[in-house]
């Protein structure tokens, strides 16, 4: 297959392009003229400059590509009202799904998100049938961009255009150059952070995540989402792996309620003039979701499990973050 990556320079798009190659597919980076492409090192691929948000340029990136992961979907950066990053949202990959249907694209990958999935009040691990058919109550912007977006995956796949969705969980790993993820590592590593809001959550390193998405892409069915999960952990027992790894002090546990009236002083000062909130909303809204998740579709139907533990996957990370400098 000739396989196109869109956001390859991050962390989960370089791992999928690792995957792509050593699935033998045919690699094509599809990226902005600003992307630090020198990053995939010496991967084998040939690339085509394109933008999201411009249909023309992205269809002709595409033209020839029998398959496309997109890896850089919308994601909140500048706070907004939850209705104008839905907008804006579903703009941009409508565009982005107007230039597959120009191109011919026989396959396509969505990056979707656990955050649009039903919350289980059972405790129980939430499946892909955990989805929910009408917008969230929370109006918090990320929540509702994501759900929106999952749903228009959905949508234009019933219309007939090939559109799978892929739903990594949290994803630790090495290339990881925002860092985004990795924040977390990096922040407890570092002594940097110092509380943690505890809840459920599931990880899987970023090389396994990749492996699954183009698993996706190879057999995944037309208008189905496939959850690719790791191991099933607290907050509480994933900071203190991090902390117990970096020998630095574990960080405490604070309330939800007590973050959450954080961020909203931060966002208070940002309308004011003051700096970007470093506890979002988007940071919020990743907080208050997390649940246990269950990847049982795409172990029988892809045969898709995950091959590193997590811990080596911590180290994994560390090892890189030191390397690169962030530590």
């Amino acid at each position: 297959m000739r396989l196109a990556i869109i956001g390859a320079t991050g962390l989960l798009g370089h791992h999928t392009a690792l995957a792509a190659v050593a699935r033998g597919h045919a690699l094509v980076i599809v990226h902005r003229p600003s992307s630090r492409v020198e990053r995939l090192g010496d991967l084998p691929y040939s690339s085509a400059v394109a933008d999201l948000t411009d249909r023309r340029s992205m269809a002709a990136a595409l033209d020839g590509v029998d398959g496309v992961i997109n890896c850089a979907a919308p994601y909140p950066t500048v706070p907004l009202h939850w209705r104008e990053e839905v907008r804006r949202s579903l703009d941009v990959m409508d565009a982005f799904y107007d230039a597959c249907a120009e191109a011919r694209v026989q396959r396509i990958v969505y990056l979707g998100g656990s955050i649009a999935l039903a919350r289980r009040d059972d405790g129980r691990p939430a499946t892909e049938a955990d989805v929910q058919t009408t917008p969230p109550a929370d109006r918090n912007p990320y929540v509702q961009a994501k759900w929106a977006m999952d749903d228009q995956a959905v949508r234009r796949a019933r219309d007939g255009l090939p559109v799978v969705v892929g739903i990594p969980s949290m994803t630790f790993g090495e290339y990881d150059w925002g860092p985004s993820t990795g924040q977390l590592i990096v922040g407890v590593a570092s002594g940097n952070l110092t509380r943690y809001v505890d809840g459920r959550r599931n990880a899987i390193h970023a090389g396994d995540a990749g492996r699954g998405l183009v698993r996706v892409a190879e057999d995944g069915r037309v208008g189905e989402r496939y959850l690719l999960t790791g191991e099933n952990i607290t907050m509480a027992d994933l900071v203190a792996r991090i902390a117990a790894k970096a020998s630095v002090p574990v960080p405490a546990p604070v309330p939800l309620r007590v973050a959450t009236l954080m961020s909203a002083f931060q966002h208070g000062l940002w309308r004011l003039g003051g700096p970007l909130p470093v506890l979002s909303k988007t940071a919020i809204a990743v907080l208050s979701s997390g649940q246990y998740l269950d990847g049982a579709r795409a172990r029988s139907e892809l045969a898709f499990r995950a091959e590193v533990l997590l811990d080596e996957a911590i180290d994994r990370a560390l090892t890189w973050f030191r390397q690169v400098g962030y530590l």
